[in-house]
């Protein structure tokens, strides 16, 4: 991606600069928001394995939003899962971490599908959804995802955080 393309989203209002006024609202509610989502993806694995897959990647998106308000003072408005990752991208030289970022966001969206397809097709999706085999299937999916993704992610942000400040 150009470098360019922050200078043009914060043209088009996509991102902006945030308030000094503001700043310490918007710190504090995405410092919370991620833990929240996180818990939240912890405590549901067993019971309700897809809405913590999606609470996972909600805690990897909001701790991004939480790194790009913190370090570089920028909040997206727009567009707000693609447009984190790319300014994401643009602002971060480690690719392992943009690609973790983009797999959880590619989770996010086929879980989404999942969600809309099982409203679609009620009694086929409850008639699946609801087996003993595939409970077991999303549980173990939403571990994996936990423990291989989202887990390794927030500590590989916190990792760039604490290097800033060293």
């Amino acid at each position: 991606m150009v470098k360019h393309k922050i200078n043009d989203y914060l043209r088009t209002g996509k991102i902006s600069k945030i308030f000094r006024e503001e700043r310490e609202r918007y710190l504090n509610f995405f410092s919370n928001s991620y833990k929240e989502n996180l818990e939240h993806c912890k405590n549901n694995l067993e019971k309700f394995p897809r809405w913590a897959i999606i609470s996972g990647y909600y805690a990897m998106h909001d701790i991004t939003k939480l790194f790009l308000a913190d370090n570089f003072n920028l909040k997206i408005n727009f567009n707000v899962h693609q447009t984190t990752i790319e300014v994401f991208e643009e602002l971060i030289n480690n690719k392992e971490i943009v690609k973790m970022l983009n797999l959880g966001y590619k989770e996010l969206l086929k879980m989404m599908n999942d969600l809309v397809s099982a409203k679609k097709e009620r009694t086929k999706a409850q008639y699946y959804t609801g087996t003993k085999f595939m409970k077991e299937k999303y549980q173990k999916e939403a571990l994996e995802f936990l423990t291989n993704l989202v887990l390794p992610f927030i500590n590989e942000i916190k990792g760039i955080k604490n290097d800033k400040s060293n």
